[in-house]
């Protein structure tokens, strides 16, 4: 245990070519969890919580950590499992995501997995549309389930994903060119991004990670039909299952096909990203989530572009 507390944050500036490290925790039970280690800043014995009069029920409470006010979020709770006992014996992950700090409170935590997203799988199609997961793997013949932060996240603390009404007044989009192609394992960031994109007035292909993706403009091209004639841009969360957005994006650019397709790398890791590997792989843009305005601007600044150039 002291191995993986003492480690975690040398080792969340990992990123590989499509692979990534897993940090390894529980809850209530004997279910192995895992978070991508990306995510994490830090993991400490849980402190003394403050708490927060009428708060959501998933929020324990506020810890005051590195000189900083950090909600306390139970996994647990925020999951549809009972809530932790016995805190003071419990563990928090301090993470970031989409340019905010929170902890989540797990029962234990056992190791850092190096694996390749190849071996990340989403959810089985049987699973129903309510879980909290954004994929699955296998770890020493077990299950490890990978929870969906993001949706946790929206539950427990909304974002607005409406635009401002100077943006939605642009208008509907009549030109030829109109359709955005995005790629996003979790479902509250495909929800939040094709509205984004819809209330632009552009249509939208929505498809679960970068393999299905790299599939999907394959076959435009083996079918004679150039992507670029079809899409506008593509907007890709880097964390995917399967192949992630840098693998994604390398092999897009590095076919001459597709070469030219603009590339937004859109993702939670705010703070720790790592700028010179989205400048290896090509990617034309980067933007942290999630804020709808900015993502609107940059989608009609491409539609400009575009424009400009034909």
């Amino acid at each position: 245990m002291a191995g993986v507390l003492d480690s975690v944050n040398q080792r969340t500036q990992l990123v590989g070519q499509n692979r990534l490290e897993l940090l390894m925790f529980r809850l209530n039970g004997s279910q192995v969890y895992g978070i991508n280690v990306f995510k994490v800043k830090e993991v400490l014995p849980c402190p003394s919580l403050s708490v927060l009069p009428h708060s959501n029920r998933v929020v324990r409470g506020v810890a005051y950590i590195r000189g900083r006010t950090i909600s306390i979020l139970d996994l647990s709770a925020a999951t549809g499992g009972r809530p932790l006992d016995d805190i003071a014996k419990c563990f928090i992950i301090i993470t970031e995501y989409n340019n905010t700090v929170q902890g989540f409170l797990v029962k234990g935590v056992d190791r850092i997995v190096n694996l390749n997203w190849e071996a990340i799988h989403s959810p089985p199609k049987g699973s129903g549309r309510e879980h909290y997961l954004t994929a699955v793997t296998e770890v020493d013949n077990k299950l490890v389930e990978i929870l969906d932060v993001e949706r946790i996240l929206a539950e427990v603390s909304p974002a607005s994903a409406s635009l401002s009404e100077a943006l939605v007044s642009s208008g509907k989009r009549e030109d030829a060119l109109n359709t955005v192609l995005i790629v996003d394992d979790s479902s509250v960031a495909r929800a939040q991004i094709r509205k984004c994109c819809q209330s632009l007035g552009f249509e939208t292909v929505v498809l679960n990670d970068g393999k299905q993706a790299l599939k999907h403009l394959k076959g435009m091209i083996a079918d004679g039909q150039s992507p670029l004639d079809k899409y506008i841009l593509v907007i890709s969360d880097i964390e995917m299952p399967e192949m992630d957005g840098y693998t994604l994006t390398a092999s897009i650019k590095n076919d001459p096909a597709m070469t030219n397709l603009h590339v937004m790398l859109h993702t939670s890791l705010s703070g720790v990203f790592n700028q010179a590997m989205v400048e290896k792989v090509g990617a034309d843009d980067f933007l942290a989530k999630f804020h709808p305005d900015e993502l609107a601007k940059r989608v009609l600044k491409q539609l400009e572009l575009r424009q400009a150039a034909a």
